[in-house]
């Protein structure tokens, strides 16, 4: 008897985790579905495997950066050439990678020699691969098409990176701008103006109000300004912290989806991400259920979560997906009606892909008008910022020059 963990999802949507005891894993998944229960999750437990995620987590991470992609495309290629998986997989450890990549891939050969599928060993490596690319690679072993499935979701995972990577990229200037205004904010604050007040101090001239409460603020942030950083830590640490509860996360994010701007562009990043891994899963053979679950650990927010594994639920009942997300008026119209048309017609797989197209294009479009707009909203906020305390300081000045005069 092998012990497995696993994670299922039962008729009323709840969550289920734990172990259980079974001869395989065929006969794990049997046992999960005796109890009414959709298996999200299914991995053999082996000895020391906590010692080994605990490695994983805080030691150096295998397959960085864009790691698994790369093992991924290189497996498809040399399964695509004939190669034998074990031999393939030799020839991938055999290459110039890092000790723990290197030990993960050993790892799944010598799984795979001792008679494993590729989807159990990948499964097995203490989440190294996430539960998408063990289903998939699941699907295409089912089919018999693994080079094939294996090329989609590396075409998959690049897409997503590609999109990953340009958000983050526009959001680099923006990001070092208000930086480093900021820092030279805190100068003028902490530094320039107490001096200033000094000056104006022992010279005994009467300033503007507006110049003593700029000049107080400064003498305050020099006085004080530790105690307000460590504050303000504290404050941040403590919102971190609610905001991993649950249920805090849930309202900010349904909050957020409510908002004017930034609600349309979250929901259609969103809906791409979920409606391009559902195409490819449903695509590659995997069942709808079985590809729904998988395909939630692609949406972020988690209000538009909620409504999913809502939907789950109401699809198993024998109601449409289309219908079934509808429900949660949450998701954008328009991927509601192509969801429609694609079940409707009997190609929900292709449609989902070109409404992934559609909304990845639209959401590329609004992040790039947000952020044309957000930098020089930006540069003008903070530079009045700054230009109002430089005036807090000069106008004093002139008129003392003025006077002297």
């Amino acid at each position: 008897m092998a012990l497995f963990e696993f994670e299922a999802i039962d008729a009323g949507g709840r969550i289920h985790r734990g172990r259980l005891e079974a001869a395989g894993e065929a006969e794990a998944l049997a046992a999960l579905r005796a109890q009414a229960r959709l298996p999200l999750q299914l991995r053999p437990l082996a000895a020391g495997r906590e010692g080994a995620g605990l490695r994983l987590r805080w030691g150096q991470q295998p397959f960085p950066g864009d790691g698994r992609i790369q093992f991924i495309t290189q497996l498809g290629t040399l399964l695509g050439a004939g190669q034998p998986l074990d031999r393939a997989l030799a020839i991938l450890a055999d290459m110039p990678l890092d000790a723990p990549s290197r030990a993960v891939l050993q790892r799944v050969r010598a799984q795979v020699v001792a008679g494993q599928p590729l989807s159990a060993a990948l499964a097995a490596q203490d989440g190294v691969f996430p539960r998408l690319d063990v289903g998939l690679v699941r699907a295409g072993e089912a089919g018999g098409n693994l080079p094939a499935t294996l090329a989609q979701l590396a075409d998959y995972l690049e897409r997503r990176r590609a999109v990953r990577a340009r958000v983050v990229g526009a959001l680099v200037y923006p990001a070092v701008l208000l930086a480093v205004v900021l820092a030279a904010l805190l100068f003028l604050l902490a530094y320039v103006l107490p001096q200033f007040a000094a000056m104006y101090q022992s010279l005994e001239v009467e300033l503007p109000w507006f110049s003593r409460a700029v000049l107080a603020l400064g003498l305050g942030a020099r006085a004080h300004g530790a105690w307000v950083l460590l504050l303000a830590a504290i404050a941040a640490a403590l919102a971190w912290a609610r905001l991993r509860q649950p249920a805090a996360r849930l309202a900010l994010d349904a909050w957020l989806l409510r908002r004017r701007w930034i609600g349309p562009l979250l929901a259609r990043l969103d809906t791409a991400r979920l409606a391009r891994t559902l195409g490819t899963l449903l695509g590659n053979g995997v069942p709808l259920l079985d590809a729904l679950a998988l395909a939630r650990e692609v949406v972020a927010n988690r209000a538009l979560a909620a409504d999913l594994e809502q939907a789950v639920v109401e699809v198993r009942s024998g109601r449409s997906l289309a219908a079934a997300l509808a429900r949660g008026r949450r998701f954008p119209a328009l991927a509601l009606n192509m969801v429609q048309v694609g079940e409707e017609s009997g190609a929900l797989d292709a449609m989902l892909l070109k409404l992934a197209d559609v909304f990845e294009r639209d959401s590329e479009q609004a992040s790039a008008r947000l952020l044309a707009l957000l930098v020089p909203a930006v540069t003008v906020l903070l530079a009045a910022v700054v230009g109002l305390v430089i005036l807090a300081v000069l106008v004093p000045l002139y008129d003392l020059t003025g006077a002297i005069g």
